[in-house]
This record gives structure tokens, C-alpha cells and sequence, in this order.
């Protein structure tokens, strides 16, 4: 008799979390409590560390931890703010995708771009970045590589070529996230700055990653054009022509050009995404003279009746948040319902279950604030911190942000979820910074820069296994293909790290 074997398969991110969550309980029945003086902004200052009675957490404080993680208590703010962001930026995607507009907005690339497809890799690549960065696209990607394959073949690539476009592409904005609700915005809320500190520096780190991945995509391209057998995929190249290039020309496998409504949706997403970046970018504390924003709404809240239907409690551009940009996109998606003239029922439909798609994220969230929840009611945040106080005196800064990316490079295997190591990390992690000088924004990129770089290759990623899988590449071809991308992408970020902690 054959004895079955059981398959061990990885936890999901709400298991791994819950067990931390026991985990750091436990500790606070070992980890001496003690607490820091702040100011009245809530800030540690540092130095002004005492020891007090202990507080260990229970097994009711365990299952209320996620609980107080979504509502928040009176030593820790909840997710909720940023949970429904999440949900709502989930419905407005959910809207767009039903207008199918950036569907067919990359097949009408595709195919204004046909016998010029050297230049159409470093455009789609350059897009998709776009994409990761700002709003964090990722597994929609997977439904782009089945037409980019039949177009990388039949013009002499191959399938991992095709695959990079959207893969890499995505990953490396997501990697250089500069405004990222899901990396970005959940890890700048948790140490209480603005997602819009540290813009520059995250748009130098954006330009240059996107850079030197289009090159390693295109010298890969190159070469397999000139000599196929060079193409790590090259044994099944027969196959994929016969699955993936259907005819000559290609109409099965691209999309139908973009219609009028869809131009004007298209817009109206483009423009949305410019709103928030620049409502989330602190304009006059950059320079205390650009205060254009700041002038046009004071003068728009006095305008007779205007600045009533508008709302005189709208803020300035620059001082917008979680409340405002999630209202912001509430209203984009209602605005595309309108231009794609959708019906009542449709847009219900699409909003829910875009809403629906990023529940877990949503949830995520509050689940990881409850480790913080435990260690703050417990009272082990302090000691945790005057450790790192004590241990990281005298470290430079330099060394110190970089120990940060490393540290994070692990964690993001241990937590896939880019949001959920946010939310459980960086309220440790963001205070140790200033001990050694760091700016909070640069422990923010530091973090989503090491999730990005383990995002390109984790197995335990829709996004990597979903592609892989229509492009029948194996994940240790895949590996074979990306360890000299991701050596130069580690060497360039701790460099690129340890020069911002300069400025």
C-alpha cells in the first residue's frame, strides 16, 4: 500500500501574522517593559528611557490585537483609515478594468508599435513602472503577458522577454515606489509622516532602477535575437510559436484600439494619479515660497457660493491625506461611470468587486497593526527601541540604512505582503532611525525597495507564478535569468541609500 505524502505548503500572510502576533505576546511575559518620555506630538525623545511594571498580554489580548488593529487604542492608531483607502482605491480600479480601458490601451501600444518592437520594451516597461509605483499594479499585469508573448515572438525574442515587460517592469515601480498606497502610504502613516516626504529622492531612485532594467531587458533581447540558442527558454521556442503566434497577423492576440470613451477615461485616470501626487507632496515645507496651493484654496473657500458647493473645508494641495485622496478616488470613480456612461447597477457591481479584490489587503493591514497593538499595550516597544538606542549608537547613518534594507530583504520573504510588513515593522523600525540620524521617508524607502526586490522573484507571488505559468518558464529558469539584474538592482540601492543619508 502507497503511503500518501502531505504536501507542505507556505502559510498565508494572516497566518504568518497571527503567529507573530503570539509570538510578541510571549515576549511581553520575558521583555522587561519600560516606556520614553514624548513630546505632544506623540515623538520619543530620545535619552529619556525608564523602566516600569510589566504588563504581559494574554489569550484575549491575542484575538483582540487585529480587532484594535483595524479601531486603534489609546497607545496605537488604527488601520481603519488606511484599510478603506485600500478598499475604496480596490472599487475605483474596479470601475477602470470595467471599461476595459488599460486593457486595450496596451494592446493599441502593441500594435501602433508592430515592427518597431525595440522601442516598444523600454515604453511598456516604462508604463508598467508608472503603474507600480503610483498605484501599485501587480497581478492585473498577468493578464498582459498572453499579448506581449505572440508579439516578442514573432518579431525573433522570446517568452521571458515578454514576461519582463510586464513583470519587471511593475515590480522595479513598485520597488522605487514613490507614492504606492500599499507600500508607501501604509508604511508613511504608520510612523506618522506624510507618503509625500522624500518624493525626490524616491523619483531619482525610480528613474535610475527603471533604467538599468530596461538595459538588462533589452541586452538580454538583443542577444537572443542575434543568436536564438542563446535564449534560456530556447528549447521550447518551436512549442511557444506553435501555442502563441496564431497567424501572421496577430489579430487574436491583440487588443482592439482604444475608443472614445476610453481615451476619456484613460484621462481621467491619468489625471487622478497626478492629483494625489502632487496633493500628498508637502509643497511649502519643501519652499516656504511655493504657497500657490495654499493661496488658490484660500481663495477658492471665499468665492461666493463656489466655495460652499465645493466645500469650504476642502485642505490645499500638499496637505491632503488618507481621508482626502480616498475621497479623491470615491469621486474619480463615480466621475468614469459617467464618461463611460455606465449604469447604476454596472458601476455597483465593478466597485464592489474591486472592493472584493483587495479585501484581504484591506484586512491584512489591521491584523499586522495588532502586532504593534501587543507590544505597545504590553510595553516592550520602548525596551525593543532603547536597544536599538544603545546598540546603534555610533553607527553612521549610512551604515545604519543600509543594515535597514538587508534586514528587510529577509522579512519580505517571511511577509509577502508588502503592506502587512509595513504595518507590522515600521513602528519599530522608523523610530530606531532617528537614533542614528535616518530620516523617517528614508526608512520608508529602504523597506519598499527591499519588498520589491524579494517581489521579483518570490515564489510565493501571484504576479512571479501566474506569469511564469502562461509563459511555461519554470521558476528556476526564471532565477537563472534574474540573479545579475537583482545583483547590480542590491549593489545600486545600498549605494543609492547610503549616499541620500547625506542629504
Amino acid at each position: 500500500m502507497q503511503e500518501t505524502k502531505s504536501k507542505w505548503h507556505m502559510p498565508s500572510a494572516f497566518t504568518i501574522l497571527f503567529i507573530l502576533i503570539i509570538l510578541v505576546a510571549i515576549l511581553t511575559w520575558i521583555i522587561p517593559a519600560g516606556e520614553y518620555a514624548t513630546t505632544k506630538a506623540g515623538n520619543i525623545i530620545a535619552g529619556t528611557y525608564r523602566s516600569r511594571s510589566s504588563s504581559p498580554q494574554g489569550l484575549w489580548d491575542i484575538f483582540e490585537a487585529p480587532i484594535n488593529g483595524m479601531v486603534g487604542t489609546d497607545s496605537t492608531d488604527g488601520a481603519i483609515s488606511v484599510s478603506l483607502f485600500i478598499l475604496v482605491i480596490g472599487g475605483f480600479l474596479g470601475v477602470v478594468n470595467k471599461t476595459k480601458t488599460l486593457d486595450d490601451g496596451i494592446g493599441s501600444a502593441v500594435t501602433k508599435y508592430a515592427g518597431r518592437e525595440k522601442i516598444l520594451i523600454p515604453f511598456l516597461m516604462t508604463l508598467f513602472a508608472i503603474g507600480g509605483s503610483t498605484f501599485g499594479m501587480g497581478e492585473e499585469t498577468i493578464a498582459f503577458v498572453p499579448i506581449l508573448i505572440p508579439v516578442m515572438l514573432s518579431v525573433g525574442y522570446d517568452t521571458l522577454t515578454a514576461i519582463s515587460i510586464s513583470l519587471i517592469g511593475s515590480q522595479i515601480g513598485c520597488m522605487a515606489s514613490t507614492i504606492n498606497p500599499f507600500a508607501t502610504g501604509v508604511a508613511s502613516e504608520t510612523i506618522h509622516i506624510s507618503p509625500g516626504a522624500g518624493m525626490v529622492p524616491r523619483l531619482i531612485f525610480f528613474v535610475c532602477t527603471v533604467i538599468i532594467s530596461i538595459a538588462y531587458v533589452m541586452h538580454y533581447a538583443a542577444k537572443v535575437k542575434k543568436n536564438p540558442d542563446q535564449s534560456l527558454v530556447f528549447e521550447r521556442h518551436q512549442k511557444d510559436l506553435e501555442e502563441f503566434v496564431k497567424n501572421d497577423d496577430g489579430e487574436e492576440n491583440v487588443a482592439k484600439s482604444l475608443s472614445g470613451k476610453q481615451r476619456a477615461v484613460l484621462i481621467a485616470f491619468i489625471l487622478t494619479f497626478v492629483v494625489m501626487i502632487v496633493s500628498l507632496i508637502p509643497w511649502s515645507s519643501l519652499n516656504s515660497n511655493w504657497t500657490m496651493f495654499d493661496n488658490f484654496n484660500k481663495w477658492l473657500v471665499k468665492v461666493p457660493f463656489l466655495g460652499a458647493l465645493v466645500g469650504k473645508d476642502i485642505l490645499p494641495l500638499g496637505d491632503w491625506y488618507f481621508v482626502e485622496i480616498t475621497t479623491l478616488l470615491f469621486i474619480a470613480s463615480v466621475i468614469v461611470m459617467f464618461i463611460f456612461h455606465m449604469s447604476e447597477a454596472d458601476y455597483i457591481d465593478a466597485f464592489m468587486n474591486g472592493m472584493k479584490d483587495l479585501l484581504d489587503v484591506a484586512i491584512i493591514v489591521a491584523v499586522a497593526r495588532g502586532i504593534q497593538v501587543v507590544m505597545n499595550n504590553g510595553y516592550i516597544t520602548a525596551t525593543v527601541l532603547h536597544a536599538g538606542e544603545v546598540g546603534l549608537h555610533g553607527l553612521s547613518s549610512a551604515v545604519f540604512i543600509i543594515l535597514t534594507y538587508i534586514f528587510y530583504i529577509p522579512m519580505s520573504f517571511l511577509i509577502p505582503s508588502s503592506s502587512g510588513l509595513a504595518a507590522a515593522t515600521m513602528g519599530i523600525m522608523g523610530p530606531i532611525g532617528k537614533f542614528s540620524g535616518v530620516a523617517g521617508s528614508l526608512v520608508v524607502t529602504a523597506y519598499q525597495s527591499a519588498s520589491g526586490f524579494v517581489n521579483l522573484i518570490t515564489p510565493t507571488s501571484a504576479i512571479v507564478m501566474g506569469s511564469l505559468a502562461i509563459g511555461h518558464v519554470n521558476i528556476v529558469t526564471w532565477l537563472k535569468y534574474m540573479w545579475k539584474l537583482l545583483a547590480i538592482l542590491f549593489v545600486f540601492t545600498c549605494v543609492f541609500l547610503a549616499i541620500a543619508t547625506m542629504f
